[in-house]
């Protein structure tokens, strides 16, 4: 939780930067419009993909399998969508990265390590 005050300052410091500067290259319009684009795209995206990995998680449910990996990948999309409708191009890329396949699955041993430390510290309980 170190990491969670300096985030939340830095995070929506760049991105007004960032939304800034694209207004004086671009324009105010463009600008705008690209943000609406992204939150519209974004979340048609993350309705696509989320009915997919919830349809994963029923498949895996049904046939009496671990749904760990479709329990993950439904997180990342959960998030990925939030980050969508965000304003802000730091916030979309990182959306956009949850939302697709590849990228979920560089990220998936790292969540899963993090999970298994957690419940090796007790801080995570699975019945």
């Amino acid at each position: 939780m170190k990491w969670l005050l300096p985030a939340i300052l830095i995070i929506p410091a760049a991105e007004i930067i960032l939304l800034l500067y694209s207004g004086t290259k671009i324009g105010i319009m463009p600008t705008i419009l690209l943000l609406l684009i992204t939150g519209i795209g974004g979340a048609y995206l993350a309705k696509r993909q989320g009915l997919k990995a919830l349809l994963d998680l029923r498949d895996r449910m049904g046939t009496m399998e671990a749904p760990g990996n479709a329990v993950i990948d439904g997180v990342c999309i959960f998030i990925g969508g939030i980050l969508l409708l965000l304003p802000g191009f730091i916030s979309d890329v990182v959306g956009l990265l949850l939302l697709f396949k590849g990228p979920r699955k560089i990220i998936r041993p790292f969540i899963v390590s993090w999970i298994y430390k957690k419940m090796k510290q007790g801080r995570i309980v699975i019945r």
